[in-house]
């Protein structure tokens, strides 16, 4: 396989997000500055480099396994051959994945080990997170509900500060809400506000 092969395939494997490998890199969006995208592009070029070399590698021992397989006395220099090309392209590898810097929790590779699907961690952690999100939604909910249930007690024993507290927290309200408006203005004159309620 010549170099503008193993870039190809390199550049194919590296962009199928579904296969199960985990690329950490960070999306380039038009407010990022030169240097964060060069340094993005740089990660992306190591990693594409790491990934030719593990097809490279994938394809040498592919040969060592048919070579093994039908071995006979005349076999036996193309595969020290094939032996030596496998020992300098994993120095190759271990070379170039010194400038990756990809960080893989272990759980996926306790799964890998397992002969499971890395992607079940992935569903593990968002269901984790669900279940979190769903707890934390529950505990404000109640809040709500006891703060209301609060005012109206109040409003009950005490109209007249609840009433001066109301008017404490709808000219508050206004006030953050006109900061949040200046602050937010998009270029079409639209603005972006979180209204509480």
């Amino acid at each position: 396989m010549d170099s503008s092969q193993n870039t190809a395939a390199g550049t194919t494997a590296g962009s199928g997000g579904g296969n199960g490998m985990i690329i950490t890199s960070q999306p380039n969006d038009a407010s990022s500055s030169p240097v964060e995208s060069t340094t993005v592009d740089n990660q992306k070029q190591n990693l594409n480099q790491v990934i030719n070399s593990i097809q490279k590698t994938l394809g040498i021992l592919h040969q060592l396994s048919l070579t093994v397989s039908s071995f006979n006395v005349a076999s036996q220099l193309p595969l020290l051959h094939r032996m030596n090309n496998l020992v300098l392209e994993l120095d190759n590898m271990s070379k170039l994945a010194e400038n990756c810097n990809i960080q893989v929790p272990m759980e996926v590779l306790n799964l890998i080990d397992d002969g499971k699907n890395p992607d079940e961690f992935t569903r593990d952690v968002l269901n984790s997170c669900i279940a979190k999100n769903q707890i934390t939604k529950g505990k404000t909910d109640a809040f709500k509900v006891l703060r209301k249930h609060l005012l109206e007690e109040l409003e009950q024993v005490f109209p007249d500060e609840v009433e001066a507290y109301r008017d404490i927290r709808a000219s508050s309200a206004a006030e953050l809400k006109r900061l949040a408006q200046a602050q937010s203005m998009l270029p079409n004159g639209d603005a972006k506000v979180k209204t509480e309620i």
